[in-house]
């Protein structure tokens, strides 16, 4: 039974308060589905609405407030509310991931005086030394370095975090090896990603860590490597992640 027909086919015997399990993984039941595929698309219209680099950093109050004044974008359900609250507040142990709590308050704000946007990346970084380690990166390693992914509150964490479980057809377990759950990312306080311009999509695989880029960076010392192979928090290999220490 293939799992796209396992998810829909068990709905009526639900596990794990409405999920379903396949092996050792946690899917989504039937109607948990429903309501993922409906909030996907109204995050995503809300990143359309507010632009891609101000997604980065709205507070979740922000987004309600958004949706219930702007039709484009539409008011979010009480399911989808009660589907947020729960990937946020939940322990996610159950699902494999073991990776630290970094953000307590699924309302947490991100004030515009404490982070810089980066030219022509579409993102922001925190100031102090998460900014100051991004410039002293470019210095040592070039110009070929960019930022792919820096500052993201809780609704960007939720919004990446959600739709991977649907591009993983409700499979929980998959999508938190590859993206953290929004209570859980350290892009929510410190971490930033790089990249090579010009190396698209394979920046975040492995793939990046073949690059000259990345081994020039293994030989500093002021950054570390947040996820390496086989980490104890459950995550993938992620060469591109920079641990802000």
């Amino acid at each position: 039974m293939k799992r796209r027909d396992f998810l829909l086919f068990g709905a009526s015997a639900p596990l794990l308060a409405n999920e379903l399990l396949f092996g050792n993984d946690v899917i989504l039941s039937k109607k948990k589905w429903a309501t993922l595929v409906s909030l996907n698309r109204r995050l995503k219209r809300l990143k359309r609405y507010v632009g891609y680099a101000n997604f980065n950093i709205i507070s979740y109050q922000q987004a309600l407030h958004y949706g219930r004044n702007y039709s484009s974008i539409g008011a979010f359900t009480k399911d989808e509310l009660a589907m947020m609250d729960r990937l946020f507040y939940e322990k996610p142990a159950k699902y494999g991931f073991y990776g630290s709590q970094t953000c307590y308050n699924i309302d947490n704000r991100v004030l515009t005086k404490d982070v810089v946007k980066i030219p022509h990346t579409g993102h922001f970084l925190f100031k102090g030394k998460t900014l100051s380690d991004y410039h002293r990166l470019k210095r040592d390693i070039g110009d070929t370095l960019t930022l792919t992914s820096g500052v993201r509150n809780v609704i960007k964490q939720m919004s990446l975090y959600v739709n991977k479980i649907y591009r993983t057809h409700g499979n929980i377990t998959q999508a938190s090896f590859s993206i953290a759950p929004p209570a859980y990312s350290y892009h929510t306080i410190s971490d930033f990603d790089v990249g090579v311009k010009g190396f698209g999509y394979l920046n975040f695989t492995a793939k990046f860590a073949t690059t000259e880029e990345f081994k020039e960076m293994t030989k500093l010392n002021y950054i570390g490597m947040r996820y390496h192979k086989n980490n104890k928090d459950g995550v993938r290999y992620e060469p591109w992640h920079v641990e802000v220490i």
